[in-house]
């Protein structure tokens, strides 16, 4: 595989992925949005028919995962209209990653015109009046998840700034070599970077990866774009919070919340 061509290859039972998956703390180690797209193609593929989307995907990050041949092993729970999948990611004999999946069957209504919901019910600008990529202040340059696979534009706030903000996400390659690339697989690899989009300590100073992320759609996303406006609460406990709202270009399609494990750099 030309190791700038996709995210993830299959070879037989394992995942090679390419370096377009590592992430911005250690490039021997994955941008936390490779793997958890990974796991939504891997719910998905299990459930065998369409009609079926993703309700929700949680993703707990156990340790690092590596830049390194992977493997997956899966158990499923299906009733009429839910079903619940657990899936382990390992590195050899280690458990590197946890996913746990709600696939909803989809059912076609009539809603109201008047439902209330949530606002701001868009995000704006939109991607094509957005002419700002978006930069994170002291991630490292090179091929990576963020710099290579995602084109990015940002929408509001000032990222030189600590603070709360909003961009639109794109992948740009295939995430898995051969398959195409839901919208649930976009949506995933997008929330995971809330906390680098609304960081509240710099990244020179402090690390603020996140051990888990949570996405809960209601709505499939339509078209490539994603968009996430971001919020991160920290502690000096250690720990922190992110909660992103995620939008495509018509409307607001869920939220992703990922809890942060902070440390300052030695």
């Amino acid at each position: 595989m030309d190791e700038l061509s996709a995210v993830f290859t299959r070879q037989g039972d394992a995942w090679h992925p390419s370096v377009l998956s590592r992430g911005p703390w250690d490039p021997r180690a994955q941008h936390g949005g490779a793997p958890c797209g990974l796991f939504a193609h891997v719910a998905e593929q299990a459930m065998g028919e369409p009609g079926w989307q993703l309700g929700r995907l949680t993703v707990e990050l156990v340790r690092p995962v590596p830049v390194s041949p992977l493997r997956t092993e899966l158990v499923k729970q299906a009733s009429r209209a839910t079903a619940r999948l657990s899936i382990d990611l390992f590195d050899g004999s280690t458990l590197v990653a946890r996913a746990h999946a709600l696939m909803l069957r989809q059912q076609a209504m009539q809603l109201p015109e008047d439902v209330p919901g949530w606002t701001p019910d868009r995000l704006l600008p939109l991607p094509a009046d957005c002419g700002e990529k978006l930069r994170i202040p002291g991630l490292p340059e090179g091929v990576s998840f963020y710099s290579s696979a995602v084109e990015t534009r940002l929408a509001q706030g000032d990222p030189s700034q600590p603070g709360g903000g909003a961009a639109w996400f794109r992948l740009v390659v295939p995430f898995v070599e051969g398959m195409p690339t839901s919208p649930a697989m976009r949506a995933i690899a997008a929330a995971d970077f809330g906390n680098g989009l609304s960081w509240v300590l710099p990244a020179r100073r402090f690390v603020f990866a996140n051990a888990d992320l949570s996405l809960h759609l209601h709505r499939q996303p339509v078209g490539e774009w994603i968009g996430l406006q971001s919020q991160t609460q920290a502690d000096a406990s250690g720990a922190g919070l992110t909660l992103s709202r995620l939008f495509d270009e018509q409307g607001s399609i869920g939220v992703a919340v990922q809890t942060l494990v902070l440390r300052e750099r030695s």
